[in-house]
């Protein structure tokens, strides 16, 4: 089973300064056929203006992950952690037993563009954590999260991986899964299909029952591949 969630079927919410996509239900949208997909809890692509951001709020019990796009974004927290993240760069937050953090565009002529995924975790009350890293730049796959940190990948508390996967135009390839695993396909940039379904920029794929997945890029493109859990 391969549903289509098209970008233009998300949630939307414009404050002027934070222009946000929502594919799952999120602060006032609520949508009962788009609460989370397995562990995945949020999928945010926001646009921030410049100058402009999210003050000091909490969380707990949650991994967070900030992939950017373009721009940069500034990042404080209750841990003490000051760090800038450019473009390019993953990172993620373990809220745990609690966390207070703010994230600003820095910039005050340029806008922000990047995506905020939350993971519920598979155990609660972990002690809060901070990581960012930039990966290199490649052709194919890259292990951005895994739970036990290999190959180079950031460490996330769940049963997951993530990949972030950049196919050339017309570049096929293939992704083999375990049976009962989910998998969420959220097109960066491109346009791919995967085993006949189409997908392009910012459209997300929401897979079970299929452990053979054939990937067919129609531009030069980039996705992030989730392999979850059964829900």
């Amino acid at each position: 089973m391969i549903y289509l969630r098209k970008a233009s079927d998300r949630g939307h919410a414009n404050h002027g300064w934070l222009d946000s996509w929502h594919t799952f239900s999120f602060a006032n949208y609520y949508d009962a056929n788009f609460l989370n997909f397995s562990a995945l809890r949020v999928i945010n692509e926001d646009f921030i203006e410049a100058g402009q951001g999210f003050g000091t709020h909490p969380h707990n019990d949650m991994e967070i992950l900030t992939y950017v796009l373009s721009g940069a974004v500034e990042h404080q927290d209750s841990m003490g952690n000051k760090e800038q993240v450019p473009a390019g760069e993953f990172q993620i937050m373990s809220a745990g037993t609690g966390i207070r953090h703010s994230e600003y565009n820095p910039n005050n002529d340029r806008q922000l563009h990047l995506y905020q995924i939350w993971i519920t975790p598979d155990k609660t009350g972990l002690a809060p954590r901070y990581e960012q890293r930039r990966f290199d730049d490649v052709q194919g796959r890259q292990l951005v999260l895994s739970p036990d940190a290999r190959d180079g990948s950031l460490k996330v508390f769940q049963d997951m991986t993530l990949w972030r996967w950049v196919l050339k135009s017309h570049e096929t390839s293939e992704y083999l899964t375990e049976n009962g695993r989910y998998i969420w396909i959220q097109v960066v940039r491109g346009e791919v299909t995967v085993n006949g379904v189409q997908a392009i920029t910012s459209d997300g794929l929401a897979i079970r029952d299929e452990t053979h997945l054939q990937l067919n890029a129609g531009d030069d493109s980039e996705i992030l591949l989730f392999d979850l859990p059964a829900a």
